[in-house]
């Protein structure tokens, strides 16, 4: 099983909080780095120092990292128009050697976009497919080659399709591209869009008697696209609250505000023998990749202890 770090630094977090994590990530032997992309923060607090912008933070990281992978849980559709993204997306992957993963959704959050002027349309679905479409329209188009679409919500005309990504899709190794990775509860919509552009499902934070459906759901649709449901990397997100003992189990829900038996219940978390526990459940359950959410940016330790004595146990 692969155990991904998800960090929330909307929460409260700058580009060398962000960086210390990375490194340790990579330091440490967990398999990538990935950060949410918001642009306030959830809930009361502080809302210093401020959001960090997702891609400008994975163009810094690609440059200060040599072996993780890289991305988003998720970029939104609502903030950048698809011809940008993929100039983004295609930059940041040749920066970082090849290791970045586009995470990619609707959006949800109303409030962010209203205090930073972005639009926020009622109905989104559209976008987001469109927005798939031209971004791996443009990485897929071969070089020399011109892309068009012209849609309900985007138009592109006689574009060159320049920056390529290093990688190769997933999806048709002849043409450029980076992973994708769709994810959701909605139960056809979404499904359909994974089983369509996606190289991985993810679900995040779902009742944990709902994953197993969600994974049949995508597997299904795979099949009505007559795509192999082999093709895709299954994942789900959780948050993570580790501890030596249960007191430390305690301090550390303490420090994220949160309570240890509903981290128990919603979450992994727990001692070392809770958690190893836990991972083999969600594996039993079809999850092949975990991404652990780690709320306190500041507890190095906490990175280091999963690292010693959760992942050796998983491999």
């Amino acid at each position: 099983m692969d155990l991904r770090i998800f960090t929330e630094p909307q929460q409260g977090a700058s580009y060398d909080d962000l960086l210390a994590v990375a490194q340790a990530t990579e330091t440490l032997g967990f398999d990538a780095f990935f950060r949410s992309d918001h642009y306030l923060r959830m809930g009361d607090g502080d809302p210093g120092p401020g959001p960090t912008d997702a891609w400008t933070t994975l163009a810094g990281l690609a440059r200060e990292t040599s072996r993780i992978r890289l991305g988003t849980l998720v970029t939104s559709a609502t903030f950048r128009h698809p011809g940008v993204l993929a100039i983004q997306v295609a930059q940041v992957d040749q920066m970082s050697g090849g290791r970045v993963e586009l995470g990619l959704g609707a959006g949800w959050f109303a409030a962010e976009h209203e205090a930073y002027g972005i639009p926020f349309p009622h109905r989104r679905f559209g976008l987001l497919t469109e927005q798939l479409e031209i971004v791996t329209g443009l990485w897929g188009t071969p070089e020399g080659e011109r892309f068009h679409h012209h849609g309900e919500h985007y138009t592109l005309t006689d574009s060159p399709a320049l920056p390529k990504p290093v990688q190769r899709s997933p999806l048709d190794p002849g043409r450029a591209g980076v992973p994708v990775v769709v994810g959701g509860m909605g139960p056809r919509r979404t499904p359909a869009l994974a089983a369509r552009f996606a190289s991985e499902f993810n679900v995040a934070f779902p009742p944990k008697d709902q994953i197993a459906e969600k994974f049949a759901g995508v597997r299904a649709a795979c099949e009505q696209l007559e795509r192999d449901p082999e093709q895709l990397v299954y994942s789900v997100a959780m948050v993570v609250c580790v501890g030596a003992y249960d007191a430390e189990v305690s301090r550390r829900a303490a420090a994220i505000g949160r309570e240890p038996g509903e981290l128990r219940e919603n979450g992994v978390a727990g001692t070392v023998a809770e958690a190893v526990d836990e991972l083999g459940r969600l594996a039993e359950l079809g999850a092949q990749r975990v991404y652990l959410q780690v709320l306190d940016l500041h507890d190095l330790d906490h990175l280091d202890l999963v690292a010693r004595e959760v992942m050796p146990q998983l491999r």
